[in-house]
Formats: structure tokens, C-alpha cells, sequence
């Protein structure tokens, strides 16, 4: 009986895609509106971001002080374009830009584009005092984030252990550095943390004679806001306890506190840092032209010069508004900007002229507390809980995804009638309240040392002993 094997069918070669290979980095307000927008068109879509969610950052100060948990503000990328075939999604983080030959390096591979769009978004800006990072958290992702949050829980547990009087009152201040709208949010925010929520949680300490500084280089906070509304904003956040210094420079931080211009020192154990960003390492590697601030000055159809294939959106990118200023890094301009380039593209491959860009300037928003806020929207200046309720509304209808909008609803139903916040975890298991004391730290290392000594003794062989000589009988 004789048995065939059977010839495995050949494998047909993959056929090359021919479509139009769009390429977006930073999956951000800004890209990720383009990759939405671009996904029943007629071409290929990269999204690259070197983070799997996305994060609705307006809310972000919020995780920090334990009103929402991560999950409540951020979207893995993935789901959000899952319904786009077209559509690839890749965590990489990008090292080179080469214009010339249209080519995007990531790790282990090189990614060839007909159209780029560069939305990479922004980092924190400490003004040449990088080393400030370490004692001053920013707040531009969730690790910054839960590490505020920590640190800030981390005060209060310590507080309350501390017997020294003054140790403690340092545990118990704040400075917030940063008069915009993450800074007072922030500042508000703590104070409602320790005047409200933590007000009854402790039994050696007050949380609600908590100090809240917030300090401002500018003349005023919140100064792209009109001057009657920053003054609003100033008397709400004193209602609050917080106390605001304008025209204050920093020029010190160390672990007990701030040092201003003129050598005031402002004690505080918890400093978070909100003062300002600046475009993300790889726009300074970009062969363009950038501005003062970094940024890549792009055409009124947010192109680079003599690159119409390269779009810049977002915080990265100088795009000249109506007025000839830059247009600010919010992120409804990134996402107008996301549906335009998305347009343009569209319009580019059908043979049509690109139109230039226009933002529509809907009113900006920053709430400081329960039922305080401040607004100018259509040119309409709101302030306490009028403009409260529509910071609500706005922020509701602009989070991503059915879920996330539901659950923040429900959360803050709960937190304005319970005055309570249920987020409030610190995470980590090594932390200063732990840590061993110097008297502890000798004690260990000398049993470490003892420890080593026995173990090097018993890798030592005992000797042997001889034969022992038995005497010859007579």
C-alpha cells in the first residue's frame, strides 16, 4: 500500500496596498480627530503614540486629587478606531522625522508616508531648572497624575503622625506653581480636598487649616481670560482659603519648600509644578522653522513650508490666527485642526484646492471649586455656579467614549451631595512614610553585615581531622 503526502498549497504573495499611506504621531486631541475623520477615506492611517489610551487632559487635576480614577478620563486608542479597517495603531515612540526622504523611525522599523501629521503634543517646562522634576511633580500624563495624588494623601497620613509642630504645618501646605487654568483648578481642588473631604477623617490633625499657596510670574492668573474674570477667579479661590501671589518668580525648591524672587521662602512638603510646556524633544529634530517657544511655524493650511504633504497640529505647531498670534494650545484648537488636515487630505486627493485654515473660537473655561467657576464663552463672561454648570456640561459632552461620560456623571452626582471621593488610594509601596529612620537604617546594615560574615564562614570547609594512630599490640 503506497501513501501520498499531500503539497501544501503555495502561499499567495501579499498584495501591496496602493492607497495613500497617511501617517499621524501623537494620538492626542488633534491626531486622533485626523485618524476619525480618515476613517472611510480612501487611504492607509498610522497612528503612532508611544502611551496605549488616550487621555482627556482638561480633567486631569481631578485624578490628581482623587475626584476620578484613571480610567474615568482615558480610552485605550485602540477602541476608539477599532471600527476603521483602514486604521493601524502602533506603541511606538518616534526618534526620527526625515523630511526629505518621507520616511518615520520607530523602533526596529521605518514607516514611509505619503502624508505626515505631526500632533505630538507637549512636556513640561521648567525653564532650564529640569532638576526641579524630582521635588515638583507637573501634571501631564497619569503617572504625574498618581504621583500627585500620592504625594498629597502621603501629607495628610504623615500630618497626623508628626509631633513636631512645625514639621507639621509644613505637611500641611501646598504651593502650586502656575496661575493657569491647571494650576487654579488644582489649587481649588486641594482646597476642597482638605476643607470638605478630609475634614472629619482625622483625629490628630485639621485638615481644614490645610495652606493652599498658588504662585504666579504674571501679573494676573489666568491671563488669557479677560482681567474680570481673573479677578473673579482670585476672590473665589480666597473663598476657598487659597492665597495667591502674582508677580512672584520661583527661583528655589528643595524639600521644605519654595524660594521667590527676593528671597522669601514659602514652606510646603508638596509642591506640584503647572507653570508651563513646551513641544515634546522631537519637534526640535524636525528640519523646519520653530518659533520662540519651539514650536514649528506652519502655513494657513497648517503645512510646513514647501512640504504640503506635512501637516503640524496642536501644541506643537505656531499656526497664525486671525489676530496674527499664534493660536493657543487648547484642545478644541487641536481638535478643529484634526478635522481640517483630515478635510484637506481629502480634498488633496480628489484634485481640489486646500482652503486655509479658520478656528472658531467657542470660549474658554476653568471651574475652582464646588459651584465656582469662571467663563467667557461667545463672548458671554460667566462666573460662580452659572458658569460652573457649564463647565459641567461642556466637559461631558467633550469626554471620549458613552461609558466614560456615564460613569464621570454619576461620579460627580455622588461627590456633590456625599461631599466624598472615592478615589482616594495611595499607591506604592515605598514611600517616606515608611522609611526607616537613621537609627533603624545602622541597625540594618549592621545585621547585614553579620549576616555576611556568618554566611562567608559556613562557605568555609572545616578541617578534616587524620587518621587516628591505634597503638600495635604487644
Amino acid at each position: 500500500m503506497t501513501s501520498s503526502l499531500a503539497v501544501p498549497a503555495p502561499v499567495p504573495a501579499p498584495v501591496p496596498d496602493e492607497r495613500p499611506h497617511v501617517v499621524i504621531i501623537g494620538a492626542g486631541f488633534g491626531g486622533l480627530e485626523v485618524a476619525k475623520h480618515l476613517g472611510r477615506a480612501a487611504v492607509r492611517v498610522t497612528l503612532l503614540d508611544r502611551e496605549n489610551h488616550h487621555l482627556f487632559q482638561p480633567l486631569l487635576y481631578q485624578v490628581a486629587t482623587a475626584g476620578l480614577s484613571a480610567v474615568d478620563i482615558a480610552s485605550p486608542i485602540r477602541s476608539l478606531v477599532r471600527r476603521h479597517e483602514n486604521t493601524s495603531v502602533l506603541l511606538a515612540e518616534v526618534h526620527e522625522v526625515d523630511l526629505l526622504t518621507r520616511t518615520v523611525g520607530i523602533e526596529r522599523e521605518t514607516l514611509h508616508y505619503d502624508f505626515l501629521v505631526v500632533a505630538a503634543g507637549a512636556t513640561t517646562n521648567y525653564f532650564g531648572h529640569d532638576d526641579w522634576s524630582r521635588l515638583a511633580p507637573p501634571m501631564k500624563c497619569l503617572d504625574d497624575a498618581l504621583e500627585v495624588r500620592r504625594r498629597v494623601l502621603l501629607a495628610f497620613e504623615e500630618a497626623e503622625r508628626e509631633l513636631d509642630l512645625d514639621r507639621r504645618h509644613e505637611l500641611l501646605s501646598f504651593v502650586v506653581i502656575g496661575g493657569g487654568p491647571t494650576g487654579v483648578e488644582l489649587a481649588g481642588a486641594i482646597a476642597e480636598l482638605s476643607r470638605r473631604v478630609l475634614a472629619r477623617d482625622f483625629r490628630a490633625i485639621d485638615p481644614t487649616v490645610t495652606k493652599i499657596t498658588l504662585v504666579e510670574a504674571g501679573d494676573r492668573l489666568l491671563p488669557t481670560f479677560d482681567p474680570r474674570l481673573s479677578t473673579k477667579a482670585v476672590e473665589q479661590l480666597t473663598e476657598l482659603g487659597v492665597v495667591s501671589h502674582t508677580n512672584t518668580r520661583v527661583v528655589d525648591i528643595d524639600e521644605h519648600g519654595v524660594t521667590v524672587q527676593g528671597g522669601a521662602h514659602i514652606p510646603a512638603a508638596t509642591v506640584v509644578w503647572a507653570a508651563g510646556v513646551r513641544p515634546v524633544p522631537l519637534v526640535a529634530k524636525i528640519d523646519a522653522a520653530h518659533d520662540r517657544a519651539g514650536r514649528i511655524e506652519v502655513l494657513r493650511d497648517l503645512t510646513v513650508p514647501g512640504r504640503p504633504e506635512v501637516f503640524v497640529i496642536g501644541d506643537v505647531a505656531c499656526a497664525v490666527g486671525d489676530d496674527g498670534k499664534c493660536l493657543p494650545g487648547l484642545a478644541a484648537v487641536a481638535q478643529q485642526q484634526g478635522r481640517y488636515v483630515a478635510r484637506a487630505i481629502r480634498r488633496t486627493l480628489r484634485g481640489q484646492e486646500r482652503r486655509p485654515f479658520h478656528y472658531r473660537d467657542k470660549g474658554i473655561m476653568a471651574t475652582i471649586g464646588r459651584s465656582r467657576a469662571v467663563a467667557q464663552i461667545l463672548g458671554l463672561r460667566l462666573t460662580g455656579y452659572v458658569a460652573w454648570m457649564a463647565w459641567l456640561v461642556v466637559h461631558v459632552l467633550l469626554l471620549i467614549g458613552f461609558r466614560n461620560r456615564v460613569v464621570v456623571v454619576f461620579t460627580w452626582i455622588w461627590s456633590y451631595f456625599t461631599f466624598r471621593r472615592g478615589a482616594r488610594l495611595i499607591t506604592g509601596l515605598e514611600h517616606p512614610l515608611f522609611a526607616a529612620s537613621p537609627a533603624e537604617e545602622r541597625e540594618r546594615e549592621e545585621r547585614g553585615r553579620g549576616g555576611e560574615e556568618r554566611e562567608e564562614r559556613e562557605r568555609v570547609p572545616a578541617a578534616v581531622p587524620g587518621p587516628t594512630a591505634v597503638p600495635a599490640r604487644a
